[in-house]
């Protein structure tokens, strides 16, 4: 399989995590020549050429971004009790500077950076609050309450930085949870005992696949600036329809438009007419009646 990557040098940070293992592989299958930073040694890389560092080390991001021509920013501390406050934030904010900030001044003319649906803040937050409307969309208001959510939205504002000041294109792309369709469907399987559990989210996730195709589209889409994406399968994860769930979990939400079916309560229009993003991995469930 080949595309436009083919032969280009793609630098995958966090290359060993959850989505950058399947990154690396996916650029690699597509043609990519595709230096692989982590920060762990790692033997199922799918890589040319693999770099052990620190993201947050001037001389490592420098050694990691040789040759480069495109960057995929992939490594972070993934939850705010992935590490001290401290830790979560300043990893998570000094990383993605250096390595963008690097790139923008080498040159590099694109970069695609692992963003989150919590730079919105809700699904974090320690209150009991709920998104401000449905469909989730990239203009919804923000309620950050927690440090990883903040890095997330900082992480934002420096793709703009770097696009203003370098004109690096940079999309950033607001993941949902990210996982392998096993997990996923176990994850469904807990919805079916406590669906309100993912009420601030909407239900929605995505499968490690995807995450690395969104990504791919990211890279090779037709754009200019620094963009904000959602990404996530076009339905829910819970077993149930869901007019049904925001009725029951959501009650007093607005509500932009109706939801058919399973449809998840997310706006994905701007990833699918920008970057042509649609899920091809989506969970087969069944619909059941919801009772509360």
């Amino acid at each position: 399989m080949t595309s436009s990557l083919s032969g280009r040098r793609v630098l995958v940070t966090g290359a060993a995590g959850r989505i950058g293992s399947v990154t690396t592989r996916h650029l690699t299958e597509l043609g990519a020549l595709v230096t692989a930073f982590t920060d762990v040694e790692d033997g199922e890389l799918k890589a040319d050429r693999i770099v052990i560092g620190d993201t947050r080390s001037q001389a490592d991001v420098a050694s990691a971004l040789e040759g480069a021509d495109a960057v995929v920013h992939l490594a972070a501390l993934a939850h705010p009790s992935a590490g001290t406050p401290y830790d979560v934030y300043t990893i998570n904010v000094v990383s993605t500077f250096n390595v963008l900030a690097q790139a923008g001044a080498l040159g590099v003319g694109r970069a695609v950076v692992a963003s989150s649906i919590n730079a919105f803040g809700v699904p974090f937050n320690p209150d009991d609050i709920r998104p401000a409307y449905y469909p989730l969309d990239e203009k919804i208001p923000s309620d950050v309450a927690d440090w990883y959510s903040l890095s997330k939205q900082n992480d934002e504002n420096t793709c703009r930085m770097v696009w203003r000041r370098w004109g690096t294109d940079v999309v950033a792309l607001r993941f949902p949870h990210v996982n392998s369709a096993e997990v996923l469907r176990r994850q469904a399987d807990g919805f079916v005992r406590d669906p309100a559990a993912g009420v601030r989210e909407g239900w929605s996730y995505l499968d490690t696949r995807d995450a690395a195709y969104a990504i791919e589209l990211g890279l090779t889409a037709r754009l200019s600036g620094a963009h904000t994406f959602f990404v996530a399968a076009g339905t829910t994860n819970a077993p149930y329809e869901t007019e049904a769930l925001l009725d029951a979990f959501a009650p007093g939400v607005p509500r932009l438009r109706r939801f058919a079916g399973r449809e998840v309560p997310m706006d994905l229009t701007a990833a699918r007419t920008v970057l042509g993003f649609r899920a091809r991995h989506e969970l087969d469930l069944p619909t059941h009646g919801l009772e509360t």
